[in-house]
């Protein structure tokens, strides 16, 4: 009970410091983390210690899967390159380099010790890199690499980190069996959440309750990350590709309640699960430190400072000239390639925050080793671990915000709101030359209203892509109809439109020709007008639906209908009167 008081506290906190994060133009998770530190060294202040499985079965698998989902496919596909280059190469890279760099500098260290701390600090996290970059304006391409390596190289280090345990452990390594270990534990990964995502769609295809889908996207994650554990291969992989594979579908499976009211949830739940991360990070302060000891205090500082400055350098040393190089092999190869600016490219290797995954997997290591010796250097690496997620949240996490705008890598809001102005037009366009089939077909009068309501809107839409104007997607006031319409025939006129626009903005989305963002973006606009329109057109058939009901309830009781709902001269109300 005083746990769930202090996290409602923290909960609160979370609250109040994002509402501040912006006005002292510091990213939240920085701010968040500062602030749990400070916490944590207040004195009487029970310790709140995050338990690693608290981590990898509570918190990873919702925040893997709302990023994943969020994710766009064909982004994904399309950068699948740069993305294995740094979730897979780059990870191993640094864990190795940390592995020689603990071995012959930190006192203490055998190999298999620095095999384990490289592969604890070489992830950047998912949570960490989402959350600061995001609201800065970056290009897509940076995003989307930045949030697919994120994505990726969890379960690359994870796998890492897993064998150079057992090999510290155990007191033996394999590099044959870790190698063809890794592979089977990764495409086993993939194989599991790509088979639950395939089941899911078809399931949900079926299901139509929005609120019994929306839990069903809560549980998923869990489920398919516990599940692919307990087959031996990786939940991290599982769970990315289950929700990659469910946004390429969302597009279709989903109605629009459905699409509506998860999209309200995970906002609010990924937002609490984020903020609690970063503030369940800084409080661990105390816990590190009265492990460590005092003694040791500044030496280890040193060598946490030493290892989060080369982490930071291999990044860096490694984007740039394997970037370039694999521009010049996709064109040795005869391959169209995009060129990516130097200043892109730092930007991209200065995006490395690490967080709250290497920070478990640190505070997961086992207590002993076989014998019943305690683990070597626990505390040491816990210590330079914080230290390492310390220095790159708040150097590269404060810097990150500056820099972009110092070297002007950013797209401003005109360019963005131009794409969905764009996409609305598109939309619009194609919806006249329907409108114009089902005229030639037969010429009702409030598809002719329609067609006009539609051109008025092309006309706007075609200012709005220089004036940046919002799109004026409000259903039509009664009076803009011609007189001898019928409201109702115009509004169903308007739901068979916005369907058939539903089924258009489908099909860019499998073609690719707008980004996931503004698909997104129109697709929540659409979503919103024709609840709109549904609850409009239930308000115009109330009166009737009212007098139906009267009626079949007075066939059924005509004592007690007649006294509840009485219509003309104290009889039962009857379907052919007017109300």
């Amino acid at each position: 009970m005083e746990h769930l008081s202090i996290v409602i506290l923290l909960m609160a906190l979370l609250v109040g410091l994002s509402a501040v994060a912006p006005k002292l133009k510091l990213p939240y998770p920085v701010l968040l983390v500062l602030a749990g530190g400070l916490l944590a060294l207040i004195p009487g202040l029970p310790p709140l210690k995050l338990e690693p499985d608290l981590v990898f079965f509570i918190f990873l698998p919702p925040l893997l899967y709302e990023a994943s989902y969020n994710t766009s496919w064909h982004e994904f596909v399309a950068n699948r390159r740069p993305i294995l280059l740094l979730a897979v190469g780059l990870v191993l890279l640094t864990t190795t380099v940390i592995a020689a760099l603990a071995h012959f500098f930190i006192p203490g260290f055998t190999w298999g010790m620095g095999f384990v701390l490289g592969a604890i600090v070489s992830p950047p996290d998912a949570v960490a890199a989402t959350s600061v970059t995001k609201g800065l304006g970056l290009p897509r391409r940076i995003t989307s690499v930045l949030e697919g390596e994120s994505l990726v190289n969890d379960a690359s280090a994870l796998i890492a980190y897993r064998y150079a345990v057992a090999a510290v452990v155990s007191g033996t390594f394999g590099l044959w069996d870790a190698s063809w270990h890794f592979a089977l534990v990764a495409g086993g990964g993939v194989a599991v959440g790509a088979a639950v995502g395939f089941a899911m769609i078809r399931l949900q295809n079926i299901l139509t309750d929005a609120t019994q889908i929306t839990a069903l996207t809560l549980l998923l994650p869990f489920g398919v990350y516990l599940g692919a554990e307990h087959l031996g291969v990786s939940g991290v992989l599982a769970v990315v590709a289950m929700g990659l594979m469910m946004s390429r579908r969302s597009h279709d499976i989903y109605n629009n309640q459905t699409r509506l009211l998860k999209h309200s949830f995970w906002n609010v739940f990924g937002f609490l699960l984020n903020g609690l991360v970063f503030i369940m990070i800084g409080l661990q302060l105390r816990t590190i430190l009265e492990g460590l000891g005092t003694g040791a205090f500044w030496p280890v500082l040193g060598y946490g400072l030493l290892v989060s400055v080369v982490a930071i350098a291999i990044r860096l040393g490694w984007v740039f000239p394997v970037s370039y190089l694999g521009e010049w092999l996709g064109r040795w190869l005869g391959r169209e390639e995009h060129h990516s600016p130097r200043r892109n490219l730092f930007i991209t290797s200065w995006a490395g925050m690490r967080g709250v995954v290497s920070l478990a997997t640190a505070l997961g290591l086992p207590f002993v080793v076989n014998g019943g010796q305690p683990f070597p250097q626990r505390n040491t690496m816990l210590f330079i671990t914080f230290v390492v997620i310390l220095v790159t949240l708040v150097v590269q996490g404060l810097s990150l915000p500056w820099l972009v705008r110092r070297l002007g890598v950013q797209e401003s809001p005109a360019q963005r709101a131009a794409e969905e102005q764009e996409l609305r037009l598109t939309l619009t366009k194609d919806s006249l030359g329907y409108l114009d089939g089902l005229i030639t077909a037969e010429p009702d009068p409030s598809l002719l209203t329609l067609r006009e309501i539609q051109r008025r809107q092309a006309r706007r839409l075609h200012g709005a892509l220089a004036a940046n104007e919002a799109t004026d997607l409000d259903a039509p006031r009664e009076e803009e109809s011609a007189a001898a319409l019928e409201f109702e025939k115009l509004l169903r006129a308007r739901l068979t439109m916005t369907e058939h626009q539903r089924q258009l903005l489908v099909k860019l989305h499998q073609e690719d020709k707008f980004s996931e963002e503004a698909i997104r973006q129109v697709e929540l606009e659409l979503d919103r007008f024709e609840i709109a329109l549904d609850t409009q057109l239930a308000t115009v058939q109330q009166p009737e639906e009212a007098e139906a009901t009267e009626e079949t309830t007075a066939a059924l009781e005509p004592d007690q209908t007649a006294s509840r709902f009485p219509g003309p001269k104290g009889r039962p109300s009857n379907a052919d009167e007017p109300s």
